[in-house]
């Protein structure tokens, strides 16, 4: 059996330039983990390296004296930079052969996909390791390769675009591991995250002090934030999938009993759905008034599939004379009180359910900066609204960050008073 059917542990190595300069972020990483967690196999480590086949082929022997088994994504296409099966040959110290087989295989799919010859840049494409095994992809031309050594260590290739990929994870990876003993073990990794909003990662904290035990393997813990709110994530190791099931599930109740209140949902969960669905639910129809977001807010409820049984329309009131016109906001309340206030938010909210004729109105206006902050009012106040059948309720923010980061906020911070509100 090879360590890595032992250990349950593989190590992860994402090739290409666009990663390092950030150009590109590493969703296929971030896939593979959570796919090979859920079949008890762990990613020890997870490496991004550039397109040089010397780096390359470091990263990947230093990976596989740690675990012996390693999945590289990446570099297997048919330019100059695809740099990936010329170092795992490196490392194996293989010769690199054409096959034949999924070369003739291109050539046919090019005449018939595009209607022209292969271009001859696309046979780096058929170059695999001596000894190496072809892993077909249904998904594109790029062959993924598995190579293996005398002491059982082993590197699987994959490509790095991410719809071929992900297939390839189902098609291949995942079957590839288990047949070699990868997770045999029994050991199951389950993970679960409850996603919330509107309270400060450090008040979390204090919170959930003793609440979660944070030491030990068999449970981990952690706070992650950002723009969106923080993520509470949990993640379980035990013996089986039942067990872990359970233990994941009395963690989970005890977060949600110390902080229920400000759980939106769990794992993958978008609050303007969570939203738009609790309003259905109700026959509950729903309008904006933006001033400083823009539109944002209803790009986000109308991004959610469906939604149009339940989200009207809405006025983006940028200017003050937008906002008398379209929401009748009194002038005289800008002049004295200015654009962004409680007063105005308040006849911003009303004059969209009155305007569209509906159950529930949210409004926004505030400064997003990077300009027009004063010492009353600076960069990052922001007032939000929510209007639902005949209770009114206005809240002040004082948000951080960029001026998308602020708008953003503003939004979530919108959605989440209406959900609390419907709650």
């Amino acid at each position: 059996m090879s360590q890595a059917g032992r250990n349950a542990e593989v190590e992860l190595v994402t090739i290409g330039d666009e990663l390092l300069l950030g150009f590109t972020i590493d969703t296929n990483g971030a896939h593979i983990a959570r796919r090979l967690a859920e079949h008890g196999i762990a990613v020890a480590r997870r490496v991004a390296v550039g397109d040089e086949v010397e780096v390359i082929a470091e990263a990947v022997r230093e990976a596989l004296e740690r675990t012996g088994a390693v999945i590289t994504t990446g570099g297997l296409g048919p330019t100059s930079d695809d740099l990936t099966r010329d170092a795992v040959a490196q490392v194996f110290g293989r010769e690199l052969l054409v096959d034949e087989s999924h070369l003739e295989w291109m050539r046919d799919r090019w005449k018939k996909r595009f209607g022209r010859d292969m271009p001859e840049s696309n046979r780096r494409q058929a170059m695999i390791p001596a000894g190496a095994k072809r892993l077909d992809n249904k998904h594109g031309s790029a062959p993924g390769i598995l190579i293996e050594d005398e002491r059982g260590r082993f590197v699987v290739t994959l490509p790095g675009v991410p719809r071929e990929l992900r297939g390839m994870v189902e098609d291949t990876l995942i079957p590839l591991l288990r047949d070699r003993g990868c997770g045999a073990g029994g050991e199951c990794i389950k993970s679960l995250t409850l996603r919330t909003t509107g309270v400060a990662e450090s008040l979390l904290q204090d919170k959930l002090q003793g609440v979660i035990p944070t030491e030990g393997r068999d449970l981990q813990f952690a706070y992650l934030p950002g723009v969106d709110g923080v993520d509470l994530r949990l993640t379980v190791r035990a013996r089986n999938a039942a067990l872990a099931e359970q233990q994941l599930n009395r963690a989970a109740s005890a977060l949600r009993a110390a902080v229920g209140e400000s759980i939106y949902g769990e794992n993958d969960a978008d609050l303007a759905r969570v939203l738009l669905d609790a309003c259905r639910s109700r026959k509950l129809k729903v309008a904006v008034a933006e001033s400083c977001t823009g539109g944002l807010l209803g790009a986000r409820l109308t991004s959610v599939p469906g939604s149009s049984d339940v989200f009207v329309g809405g006025v983006i009131a940028y200017s003050n004379e937008v906002k008398v016109r379209e929401l009748a906001v009194s002038g005289r309340d800008l002049q004295e009180h200015g654009a962004v206030s409680e007063q105005v938010v308040r006849q911003m909210a009303l004059g969209a359910q009155e305007r569209f004729d509906v159950d529930v109105a949210l409004a926004i206006t505030g400064v997003a900066g990077p300009n027009g902050g004063t010492v009353d009012k600076p960069v990052g106040l922001v007032w939000i609204c929510a209007a639902i059948g005949d209770r009114i309720e206005p809240r002040k923010i004082q948000s951080w960050g960029d001026r998308q980061e602020i708008r953003h906020r503003a939004a979530q911070a919108a959605m989440e008073l209406a959900r609390r509100m419907l709650a």
